[in-house]
């Protein structure tokens, strides 16, 4: 291994007592690759086997705790103990390289796909002209249960943690954000109001994990640092608040959400970058992973020279199975920084994430 990348070698200890064996983490990245009754598809099993060997910690995508929380076309659910199954084929698959694995959990909110319920903290239209409904105080409760109870599922499906997904937009960012929540109530208007919703769901999943783990469990936070698009939108102020609160959860880790590690705030003098912001502000009080568009080793190594501890390889993952392994091994220039279509084959994409990367133009460089 060339020495200047031993960082990223590293073991790391999560406050839970749970070890990893390196600093790189395989992002949570949606496939669209479910059976269409929302199970685990034999497809996904093999993209996961792939790319699970090297990389210390393993981030599932996203499944939706309730029926009505499906973001996604063909996303695995976790809502009912009839997909425990299935979460235990998902569990072993991304554990089958030894390293710990972290379902992604999350309700898509007003982002949930058309002709479901859309519900959100407020009755709104979105920016995708939608009409949201104003989620009722039981419902709310109901929400933060659902949470609690796919966190129980994962747990018996023999996963080593989860992720709440309080990013892009869905239901726990609606609860966040003043430019969605307008409630009245204890669940909107003040800050402290604001961070209810969230407060409420991480209790629950403490109180879950206290009652079902009979091991060292993760709990890990995703959040997305600012809202570009919304004029009155999350800014860095917010997030500023937002990890504040986050440090106080005794969390394993907080996950900042990045288009690109290098990007910086909506209308900011600072020169500083979002992530340096937000690992500034977390002061080691709690650990920072994030993910934004890492796609070379000294990608990831300028995060960690900022001081960041651990980084979310992404896409880098479905062009490169095995970059750690090429880090490791002082390989790292062998690492492709586009998707070759002539190696497509080797590389287990699922049919249905293949269809929506072709679909979506500049997500990846492509060589022909």
């Amino acid at each position: 291994m060339n020495q200047k990348y031993s960082k990223l070698i590293e073991p790391f200890t999560f406050r839970s007592g749970i070890t990893i064996k390196n600093r790189v983490v395989m992002a949570p990245m949606t496939t669209w690759s479910s059976n269409e009754d929302l199970t685990i598809s034999d497809e996904e099993v093999k993209y996961y086997k792939q790319r699970v060997n090297g990389v210390g910690l393993v981030i599932t995508g996203c499944t939706h705790v309730s029926p009505n929380g499906q973001g996604f076309t063909n996303e695995f659910a976790g809502y009912n103990d009839e997909f425990i199954p299935s979460l235990r084929k998902l569990a072993d698959a991304a554990k089958s390289g030894g390293s710990p694995t972290v379902l992604q959990i999350f309700h898509a909110g007003d982002k949930a796909l058309p002709g479901l319920d859309t519900v959100s903290a407020s009755a709104y239209q979105t920016e995708a002209s939608v009409e949201t409904r104003e989620l009722s105080h039981e419902e709310i409760l109901s929400t933060i249960r659902a949470f609690g109870d796919t966190t129980r599922r994962a747990i018996e499906a023999g996963f080593d943690g989860v992720e709440i997904h309080g990013a892009h937009g869905f239901l726990i960012q609606n609860f966040w954000s003043p430019a969605t929540n307008q409630r009245t109530d204890q669940w909107g208007g003040t800050l402290e109001n604001r961070l209810r919703f969230p407060l409420a769901i991480i209790k629950e999943i403490k109180k879950v994990i206290d009652t079902y783990a009979t091991k060292p469990f993760i709990l890990g936070y995703r959040f997305s640092p600012e809202e570009s698009s919304k004029v009155d939108g999350l800014r860095m102020e917010d997030t500023y608040e937002l990890i504040d609160f986050l440090i106080e959860q005794n969390l394993d880790y907080i996950h900042a959400s990045l288009g690109q590690v290098s990007s910086k705030p909506v209308n900011s003098q600072d020169e500083k970058t979002m992530l340096e912001l937000i690992i500034e502000r977390a002061n080691g009080k709690v650990p920072v992973l994030a993910a934004g568009s890492m796609i070379t080793s000294d990608d990831a190594l300028k995060a960690m020279e900022l001081g960041l501890p651990l980084v979310a390889i992404g896409h880098a993952l479905i062009m490169n199975p095995d970059w750690v392994e090429k880090v490791a091994n002082g390989l790292e220039a062998e690492i492709a920084s586009e998707l070759d279509l002539t190696k497509l084959d080797q590389l287990n994409i699922p049919e249905k994430l293949w269809n929506v990367i072709q679909a979506r133009s500049g997500w990846f460089n492509i060589s022909k």
